[in-house]
């Protein structure tokens, strides 16, 4: 299953939708998402312990100017590997 998240993790359930994931889901974090990526954050910390790849999309976090506050542990990505993550998983879940 992929699951994204769009909206900032401080005005989102971020457990309620990690309590979703299993093993082998991907999570990919775009616009506002990607401040759940940020280094020594609580956000990060509920990610990491989670059984599932996190990905950034990379121009989402370009454009907030955070390059370099995101976590090395967090894949950052372009546009075609999010469309090949679509085409991946046929369940999808925003948050």
């Amino acid at each position: 299953m992929l699951l994204t998240l769009s909206h900032s993790p401080f005005q989102t359930d971020l457990p309620a939708l990690l309590r979703l994931a299993g093993q082998g889901d991907d999570l990919l974090l775009i616009q506002d998402g990607v401040l759940a990526g940020l280094k020594e954050s609580a956000a990060l910390d509920w990610l990491l312990a989670a059984p599932i790849s996190v990905y950034a999309l990379k121009e989402d976090i370009e454009a907030r100017g955070l390059i370099g506050q995101i976590s090395d542990k967090i894949t950052l990505i372009g546009y075609t590997t999010f469309v090949m993550l679509t085409v991946k998983h046929t369940q999808h879940v925003a948050g």
